[in-house]
């Protein structure tokens, strides 16, 4: 069993990260969904980064900190999207991580720290054309920090939506979330 801290992407803490949450808890583990917006939700990607800016540029790293402060160190790091950020950061940065789950979003293997730290697995999702994942060059960094980790995967999915892990989103993919969630409780099991 795993202990995970999983953040939400910036349309909020939809009912498809519950149920990414959720299908982890399923297979026992542990999961907590902290909500950055409140209990928020948004219709729309830039409605979400609207607020997000209101809040100011350190205020999601420090919310991040606060909340993984108040629990144990040996966890897993999970994010979706936005969720990367704090996820890959505290991966990186808070001594105790078992691990890393970064689904549609990865920033520079050296963006947080100096590269990948050693023994902490990692693991990344996201689709071949996703403007963000593959336009911006995420699948890029996200290959460049498999490399470097002792224990990485990169697993990249046909089409071109953007939060297709979010099953209450319109861009929800059922079959590739099905396979992230598959391997995701796999790598949850080993590490």
């Amino acid at each position: 069993m795993s202990e995970v801290l999983l953040f939400h992407h910036v349309q909020g803490l939809t009912p498809g990260v519950h149920a990414i949450a959720d299908a982890l808890r399923e297979a026992g583990h542990v999961v907590h969904t902290p909500d950055f917006f409140d209990g928020r939700t948004f219709d729309s990607l830039d409605d979400g980064f609207a607020v997000l800016k209101a809040k100011g540029p350190d205020a999601q790293d420090t919310w991040a900190d606060e909340v993984a402060g108040a629990l144990p160190a040996d966890l897993v790091y999970a994010g979706v999207s936005l969720g990367v950020m704090p996820a890959q950061r505290l991966a990186q940065t808070r001594a105790g991580a078992r691990g890393a789950v970064l689904l549609e979003a990865c920033a520079p293997a050296n963006a947080f720290a100096d590269g990948w730290p050693a023994g902490v697995p990692v693991q990344v999702h996201g689709m071949e054309a996703d403007p963000f994942f593959a336009g911006d060059g995420d699948v890029d960094h996200a290959r460049e920090l498999v490399a470097q980790a002792n224990d990485g995967e990169l697993f990249v999915y046909p089409g071109d939506a953007h939060l297709f892990t979010d099953a209450s989103l319109p861009s929800s993919d059922p079959a590739a979330t099905a396979s992230v969630l598959s391997r995701m409780l796999a790598f949850l099991e080993r590490v």
